[in-house]
Order: C-alpha cells, then sequence, then structure tokens
C-alpha cells in the first residue's frame, strides 16, 4: 500500500511537473512572442530605441511578461494612431489628386485607403504630408486661377450682355455662385474649358468692338453729311463714345450687346437710304468741300462742268451712290495731296506778293513830298518805310528761290505749276521784267535830274558872273535900314520886301528859262530891286528851314532869277 501510495505520489508529481514545463514552455513563447511584437511594433513605428523595455533577466517569466504587457498596449494604441494620421493624410492626397484629375465626385464619399502598416514611421508621415502640402498649394493655385477665370468671363458677359450663370455652369456645374470656393472644380479639364472660354469671348469682344467701331464711323460720317442735329446724334451716343476706345477699356456692362449692335446696324441702314434720296444735296457737299481745297490751293478748276457731270449721273441712275460718294472721296484726297505739295511754293508765293505790295506802298511812299513833315504818324510811316526797304530787297532772292522751287516741282510732276489759271514762271518772268524796266525807268530818272541840276548849276555860274547892266561896276552898296523904320526885328522891311516881290512878281516869271531877260521889257531900277530881293532871300531861308529837303524844281526855278536880279 506504501509502495502504492508512493508509485501514485510520484504520478502526480510526475504530471505537475510535465504540467509545469508546458507552462513555462508556453510563457516562453508567450514572452517571445511579446517581445518579438514589440519588436516589431518598434520597427513599424520606426522607433530604434524605446523607453521602459525589461532586461532580458531580470525576474521571472510573468514578471518579464507583466513588464512587456504595458509596453505592448501602448505601442499597439499608438500604432492605431499613426494608421489613423497616415489614412487621414492618404484620403486627402487621393481626395485631392481626384479632384485635380477630375475622377472625384464633388460632396461624395470616398473608401478608406490602404495604410502600408510595416511603414507607420514617423519619416514616412512626414513624407505624406509633405506630398500633402505640395497638392495643398497647388489646389489653392488652381483655385485662384479657377477664380480669376470665373471673375474675368463674369465681366466679359456683362460687357457683352450674355447670362453668366448658364455660359459658367456649361464649363462645370461647381462654378457658379451657389457653390462654395472649396467646392469648386479645379481639374485640368476645368481649367482649359475655362482658358478656352475667356480666349473665345475676348475674341468676340473685339469682333464686336470692332463692328460697334465701324458702326460709329459710319454713323458719324452720315451725321456729317446729312447735318444731323445733335439731339438725334446723342440717341446714339453710348455707340461713338466708343469709336476709339482700345479692348481692355470698354468696361460698361451691356456695351456690346447684340441688340445695340443691331440697333446700330438698322441706324445706318436707314440713314444709307435717307443718303440715297439726299444724294444731289451730299454729292454736291463734297463738290463744294473739293472746291474749297483747290480754291485754298489757287487751282483753277471748272466747277459748273464738275457739277453738271456728278447731276447727269446721279440722274441716269447708272451709278452706285455710294461708289460716286467714294470716287469724289478719292479726288478730295488726291486733291489734299495735291494742295500738300503746293504748300510751301504758296507760302513763298504769299511772301512774294506781300513784299510787292510793300514795294508799291514804299514807292507812293517816296513820291510824297510831305512824308518828313511832322504830321500824326508820320514816324509810324517811317517805321513802316524802313521795314519796307528791308523786305523789298529781298524780293530779288526770293523770286529765284521761286522759279527753282517751281521748275522742281515741274519736273517732278511733268505738269506747270499754275497761280488761279496763270503760269506761276510766267508771273515771275513778268515780274522780273516790270522790275527791271522800272529800274531802267529810275536809272533814266535820275540821269536826266542830274543833268537838269547840272545845266541850272552851269545857269547859276553863268548869271552869276555877269555884271548887270543896271547897276555900275564898283564896289556893292550895303543896303542899310531905313531912318524911319523899325530894325529891331525886321517885320517892317519884310513885310515891304514881300509886297515890293508880289509886285515884281510877273517881272521875275517874264524870264525865260535860259536866263535871258525879255528885251522889250526895261530894266528895273536898281534901287527898287535891291531892297525887295535881300528881303525875300530873308523870306526864303525860314521856308527852306521848314523842310528837310526842297525840291530841285524849287531851286532852279525861282532861286535863279533872284541871283539875276541880285
Amino acid at each position: 500500500m506504501l509502495l502504492q501510495l508512493e508509485q501514485e505520489c510520484l504520478e502526480v508529481y510526475k504530471r505537475k511537473v510535465e504540467q509545469a514545463s508546458k507552462t513555462r514552455v508556453l510563457l516562453l513563447q508567450s514572452l517571445a512572442d511579446s517581445k518579438a511584437e514589440l519588436l516589431r511594433l518598434l520597427s513599424a513605428l520606426g522607433e530604434k530605441s524605446f523607453v521602459g523595455i525589461p532586461d532580458k533577466s531580470s525576474g521571472t517569466i510573468k514578471e518579464q511578461l507583466a513588464a512587456i504587457a504595458p509596453l505592448l498596449e501602448q505601442l499597439c494604441k499608438q500604432k492605431e494612431d499613426r494608421i489613423k494620421e497616415f489614412a487621414d493624410v492618404q484620403l486627402q492626397i487621393e481626395k485631392i489628386r481626384g479632384e485635380i484629375a477630375g475622377t472625384s465626385i464633388i460632396g461624395g464619399q470616398m473608401g478608406t485607403p490602404t495604410v502600408d502598416e510595416e511603414d507607420l514611421s514617423l519619416k514616412k508621415l512626414d513624407e505624406y504630408q509633405q506630398q500633402l502640402q505640395e497638392l495643398q498649394k497647388e489646389k489653392s493655385d488652381r483655385l485662384h486661377k479657377i477664380l480669376d477665370f470665373v471673375s474675368t468671363v463674369h465681366d466679359l458677359c456683362a460687357v457683352l450682355g450674355l447670362d453668366f450663370f448658364s455660359t459658367i455652369t456649361e464649363v462645370h456645374p461647381s462654378l457658379n455662385d451657389s457653390v462654395g470656393v472649396q467646392s469648386k472644380s479645379i481639374s485640368n479639364d476645368t481649367l482649359s474649358k475655362l482658358s478656352g472660354m475667356v480666349i473665345a469671348l475676348k475674341e468676340d469682344k473685339k469682333m464686336r468692338l470692332k463692328k460697334l467701331q465701324e458702326l460709329a464711323a459710319q454713323l458719324t460720317d452720315l451725321w456729317n453729311l446729312m447735318d444731323t442735329p445733335m439731339e438725334e446724334q446723342s440717341l446714339f451716343s453710348h455707340v461713338t463714345s466708343n469709336m476709339s476706345a482700345m479692348v481692355d477699356e470698354v468696361t460698361v456692362p451691356g456695351a456690346l450687346a447684340l441688340d445695340l449692335i443691331e440697333q446700330a446696324e438698322v441706324e445706318v441702314e436707314r440713314l444709307d437710304q435717307l443718303k440715297a434720296s439726299k444724294m444731289k444735296e451730299i454729292a454736291f457737299k463734297k463738290q463744294t468741300e473739293l472746291e474749297d481745297i483747290y480754291a485754298h490751293a489757287h487751282v483753277d478748276i471748272d466747277s459748273a462742268a464738275a457739277r453738271d457731270k456728278i447731276l447727269a449721273l446721279i440722274d441716269s441712275g447708272n451709278v452706285e451712290p455710294s461708289d460716286l460718294l467714294a470716287e469724289m472721296d478719292k479726288q478730295i484726297l488726291k486733291a489734299k495731296e495735291e494742295a500738300m505739295s503746293r504748300k510751301e511754293i504758296l507760302e513763298k508765293v504769299e511772301k512774294w506778293m506781300s513784299a510787292c505790295e510793300e514795294e508799291s506802298w514804299l514807292e507812293d511812299y517816296n513820291r510824297d513830298d510831305n512824308r518828313y513833315n511832322s504830321s500824326r504818324g508820320a514816324h509810324l510811316n517811317l517805321k513802316r518805310a524802313e521795314k519796307a526797304r528791308v523786305l523789298v530787297n529781298k524780293i530779288p532772292a526770293l523770286v529765284d528761290t521761286l522759279v527753282a522751287k517751281t521748275r522742281t516741282w515741274e519736273e517732278d510732276r511733268g505738269m506747270s505749276f499754275t497761280y488761279d489759271g496763270v503760269p506761276l514762271l510766267a508771273m515771275l518772268d513778268e515780274y522780273t521784267m516790270l522790275r527791271q524796266e522800272r529800274e531802267e525807268e529810275k536809272r533814266r530818272q535820275r540821269d536826266q535830274k542830274r543833268i537838269h541840276e547840272q545845266l541850272a548849276t552851269d545857269q547859276e555860274t553863268l548869271f552869276s558872273s555877269r555884271p548887270s547892266p543896271a547897276r555900275p561896276l564898283g564896289p556893292k552898296k550895303a543896303v542899310g535900314p531905313r531912318p524911319n523904320g523899325n530894325t529891331s526885328n525886321g517885320n517892317p522891311s519884310r513885310r515891304l520886301s514881300l509886297s515890293a516881290h508880289q509886285g515884281s512878281t510877273n517881272g521875275v516869271r517874264s524870264m525865260s528859262r535860259d536866263g535871258k531877260r525879255d528885251s522889250n521889257r526895261p530894266a528895273a531900277p536898281v534901287n527898287s530891286v535891291a531892297t525887295p530881293v535881300n528881303s525875300v532871300k530873308e523870306e526864303a531861308a525860314p521856308q527852306m528851314a521848314a523842310t528837310e529837303q526842297p525840291p530841285a524844281s524849287f531851286t532852279m526855278t525861282t532861286f535863279a532869277p533872284l541871283l539875276f536880279l541880285n
């Protein structure tokens, strides 16, 4: 019995030992698994070392397991948090990529992305976050571009008179104002469509502005042709206000709307019909403009024949009104070009004519014997005469320049330069001839005057050297004052001499030009003539001092007889 009991105890002990061994093996396996899991978590989280890991040889297996368990729980929680972070970042990345690619559903839910649990390191998370930031920046840039495009489309639609909502939703439904900014499509396709729409709208704006400016120019021309009142023109001021504007300067809403352009087209058509009914008046107005251009250019044309021709063309109906007006516009343009080519010569012709007028005035001024009198305005005439002399001296050089320029003009165009129908070269040649003849005439007059003065001098010398038959030879007797006369100022003797001279005037005038006395008339007594002659000389002196230059005829015809009597 004891042996049996001992055997049973031994078996129980053996089972206990085996159970303890198995438990120990299980605990060791659990400890090994825990350590392996700990290492795997550390590796997945990218942790090279972790504070609190127990020493391998410290404590029992259960104690080691008890020490590792909190670490495993902490690392597992950290792993779950890290997985959520990765999932959130990857979800945002996939969402932005989908928005850029245009594959994401606006407002829809996306599936949870697959997270690589073997690599949950912070380095990997930073890479994802950096990638997310780049995508967010790209999204922000795209969003700004989208908003800029939308704003441009809105402005263009306002100017063109288009419905902005229907126009913008053709690109993408999310671009209308009711959708939030962050929910708007930023895909490549949306950007491409918006860019194309902006280009198309700008081109449309450019074409409409060009069309409107053409209509505005036509309206202005028609208004000017038909003298349309300002009240009627003001109805289309919104059309003409953009006639010279650039494309970017037109920002008024509805300024380029189709209905506005159609109204302008209708008005142009109406004015064209009205112009056809007023064709004669308009054509004659253009003909008047043409005649004015030629008149200012001093070109002689047959106005009556031109008007008759225009009237015949209009009455015949064989020519379109627009063609006739276009032809007249060409003639006006040609006339303006010709007037411009004649401008320099005409300016010199005006200077030449002005100088000729001054020359004529100067001749009249020089013939005036009273030009030096101290009358009112004499100093102004004197200044004008000085300027006129300077101008007249420039006439020959001016004529030579005109001749040279006129000949050059005629050689270049193969036609004669006319001034009011008269060849300018002929006018200049005639003026040159007349000027030469006038210079010759002046030269002859000067020579003749010089001859007359020489004859007068010779005559004066002859009579002054011959003794008078009425006086005895010998020393001249001085004439003294009368005893009963007042000689303080000489007034009585002067009055006497004047009366005596007036009494003997007939005797003086009876002398011939050659200084000989009439033989039938007796010689006057010396005593009765000497006193008047001396008195006449005294009266003539202040009279000559009153004028600057007495005429030569006065000297020849007056003083020669007085010297003879003396």
